[in-house]
């Protein structure tokens, strides 16, 4: 629904409690897929900047380090026109928020690659820079990047092979910067390489596989991420068992070798919660 509620204070104290408690850092958000920044002007640009707007503040409210959100989709226009609405969207977005709010705020936004069907943007890496390079320079709030794993397969980079990861990891290093990719959404792929058909598997039961994620996790570039889970929950327990399956392939193989025999291996390294 594009109806929210306001936010209550005592849920916000008792969030921040629990964060503290457990040591849940970052806190990573999504904003509604109702969204569309890409579209022309119409009765849903204008809910989309005003659903947009109200993501920020209430992101803010509760101390979120990070927003997540899809480019959009350009139907009916060019990709260019699509960019420059995305661009034009988000800056209106930020502008509308409150100046208090602003002054307390340790929020990044952060474009999310997609599985580019149809008229998607994004699953292209020059279209996310250009969304940034454009709308950065006139906002006092960061934009990065949030790398989808089934997205970036699904769109023709063929992650699940080691040679494939590092040819998507250098792409990424020089167009996006890795160091505006704080976060990555793990998810394993259900459809084929380049299918762009945006279906979320639990990992190791998709195209990428467990050595694919093994490799991921453990990549240089990629072990000071922090990883989040979009996987279905086909099963009561799914969720749990997707975040064991992490936390057992971010061990190295060596180390797991090392360990071998013991009723509870462990991880020498935290997985990023």
């Amino acid at each position: 629904m594009w109806r929210t509620k306001r936010l209550d204070p005592e849920q916000i104290r008792l969030l921040d409690e629990q964060r503290q408690k457990h040591d849940l850092v970052p806190l990573v958000i999504h904003d509604s897929y109702l969204i569309n920044l890409a579209s022309p002007p119409s009765v849903i640009r204008e809910k989309s900047i005003d659903g947009f707007h109200g993501e920020l503040e209430r992101a803010i409210l509760i101390g979120a380090e990070y927003l997540v959100t899809h480019p959009g989709n350009y139907r009916g226009l060019t990709v260019e026109q699509g960019i420059l609405n995305v661009a034009k969207a988000v800056s209106l977005a930020w502008r509308a928020v409150d100046s208090s709010l602003k002054a307390q705020s340790r929020l990044t936004i952060l474009l999310e690659n997609t599985a580019g069907a149809g008229a998607q943007l994004g699953s292209n890496l020059e279209e996310l820079s250009t969304i940034r390079n454009l709308v950065q320079p006139y906002l006092d709030v960061p934009v990065g990047f949030c790398i989808d794993t089934c997205h970036c397969y699904v769109s023709g980079f063929d992650v699940s092979e080691e040679n494939g990861l590092e040819s998507f990891l250098g792409s990424a290093a020089s167009t996006l910067g890795w160091q505006n990719v704080p976060v990555i959404h793990a998810n394993d792929a259900k459809m084929k390489l380049g299918s762009h058909c945006d279906r979320h598997a639990n990992i190791g039961d998709g195209y990428i596989g467990r050595e694919g994620f093994r490799r991921i996790l453990n990549h240089r570039m990629l072990r000071e991420k922090a990883f989040i889970l979009e996987t279905p929950v086909d099963k009561p327990g799914d969720d749990q068992r997707n975040i064991t399956a992490l936390k057992d392939l971010a061990c190295p193989k060596e180390t797991l070798a090392s360990r071998r025999g013991g009723p509870n291996v462990m991880c020498s390294r935290p997985l990023s919660k």
